[in-house]
């Protein structure tokens, strides 16, 4: 095992995509991992068996995060497995349903995109704030998509780029217990949301726009994750890292 022996991590959204290379990665570099998940059971409990499988350890967290009362039960359920969390990833999180202008927009969705894609993640780490240890490590999994001017991603980008903004407050309020706070903008990644939220031909079209000659996986993400939550990063704090191939 890696330099995260004896951690433990919790990833929300970590039954599918970016998330579940993620979880894989921590738990490759000696991790136990609480998987969090919503609605993907068999995705998350396969990745738990993927990780024992190899050696590691694993544990299942289902619950809605979008609800702060069922962010409270995880973090109960949570308590039984650890009695600190060295490592919390905020990568849940929902797509825009493709691009559409501002006018097509209703209230509900506005408020399903916000309510994963900040909220939940804010409440969250509250919930977190008191298990971190000194020198902990908080990474939230954001977007390009905060930078860029696309016409359609309004809400999206809204929300990556709230992310961002609580990202360098947590890094200044959490500074003086040594606790590292950074969020990780990938570029597009090859992933079942952008599969299903996107057309095809606008997919390929993407990857072909990026320098380095195509989409990232999930593991290209995941790797900077875990120098993250290594001790490696330990003084990087309150940051931006982009991983998009250049774009």
């Amino acid at each position: 095992m890696g330099g995260l022996s004896g951690k433990t991590a919790l990833v929300t959204g970590a039954g599918r995509g970016i998330g579940r290379g993620i979880a894989r990665r921590l738990a490759a570099d000696g991790a136990r991992i609480g998987i969090n998940y919503s609605r993907s059971v068999e995705m998350a409990t396969s990745l738990k068996t993927e990780i024992e499988a190899a050696g590691g350890e694993a544990f299942l967290l289902e619950a809605d995060i979008t609800a702060t009362a069922a962010i409270a039960r995880m973090f109960d359920r949570l308590r039984t497995h650890t009695a600190t969390l060295d490592i919390l990833v905020n990568n849940a999180g929902r797509g825009s349903g493709g691009f559409r202008n501002t006018e097509a927009w209703t209230p509900q969705e506005f408020d399903d995109v916000l309510g994963l894609n900040t909220r939940a993640m804010f409440f969250v780490t509250q919930a977190a704030w008191d298990l971190l240890p000194v020198g902990g490590r908080i990474i939230n999994i954001s977007s390009t998509a905060s930078r860029v001017r696309m016409k359609g991603l309004a809400a999206y980008s809204a929300s990556k780029a709230a992310v961002e903004a609580m990202t360098r407050i947590w890094a200044m309020e959490l500074a003086e217990r040594r606790i590292t706070v950074n969020a990780v903008l990938p570029g597009i990644v090859d992933t079942d949301l952008i599969r299903q939220g996107i057309a095809a031909d606008r997919v390929e079209r993407l990857a072909a726009s990026v320098p380095l000659g195509r989409m990232g996986q999930p593991d290209d993400i995941a790797d900077v994750v875990a120098f993250l939550a290594s001790d490696d990063a330990r003084w990087i704090s309150g940051q931006d890292i982009i991983v998009s191939g250049g774009g």
